[in-house]
């Protein structure tokens, strides 16, 4: 049992000090940005886990929504969710993004499968604010990469899905408000039908210009 929780403390201290390095040559390169900036979160947070769902076929509407793989969000916002990830860190915790950035051309296609704005913003009245830079999609996982028990799956339209966790294990309800916790303590606002979706309490323009590199 000791040499697993020595082990375990080693796993920590090394990710500790892996991010510490490599956010350190990211500072470098960003003295000059501003909070408006889009900013490709692992250059920011290189220790953040990233599954682009919409980017493949893993999601509730089976197809590629956009073709891009990297997360991109305002400099602000991932200023915002480093600190979030540094105290996960030591938790012994990691989190992975689902969705960041949004072109606005993928919440047509959204809106065409599911036209419920309970899920989906409707875009003939308003985009996404995932369209705007400053709102993720993300979940939390082990410091490898490996799933823990969370609400639900990605996208589950279900009761499952909201922030009550009264219909949850206990396991999936107290790992969700360790992440609803701290993603709140950062200065994030969470979506009461969707566990995993949270936004900048900082808000930006929509942004029909910038489109993620390949």
């Amino acid at each position: 049992m000791a040499s697993v929780e020595r082990k375990y403390r080693r796993t920590i201290i090394r990710t500790v000090m892996i991010g510490f390095m490599l956010s350190a040559f990211a500072f470098a390169g960003s003295a000059k940005l501003k909070d408006s900036d889009f900013v490709r979160v692992k250059d920011h947070i290189p220790t953040i886990y990233v599954d682009l769902r919409y980017a493949s076929e893993r999601n509730f509407m089976r197809k590629k929504v956009y073709n891009f793989h990297e997360a991109y969000l305002r400099y602000g916002t991932v200023k915002k969710l480093k600190r979030v990830q540094e105290a996960l860190i030591k938790k012994g915790y990691s989190l992975k993004i689902w969705d960041a950035f949004r072109p606005t051309y993928a919440q047509w296609e959204l809106w065409k499968v599911t036209p419920d704005a309970r899920y989906v913003a409707n875009p003939n009245k308003t985009f996404s604010p995932h369209s705007k830079g400053h709102t993720v999609d993300i979940t939390m996982v082990s410091l490898d990469g490996a799933e823990i028990p969370m609400p639900t799956e990605f996208d589950t339209f279900t009761a499952k899905a909201d922030r009550d966790y009264s219909d949850l294990s206990p396991e999936e309800r107290r790992n969700g408000k360790i992440l609803e916790d701290e993603m709140i303590r950062g200065g994030f606002k969470g979506n009461r039908n969707e566990w995993w979706h949270y936004s900048d309490a900082v808000q930006y323009p929509v942004e029909k210009i910038f489109v993620p590199a390949k």
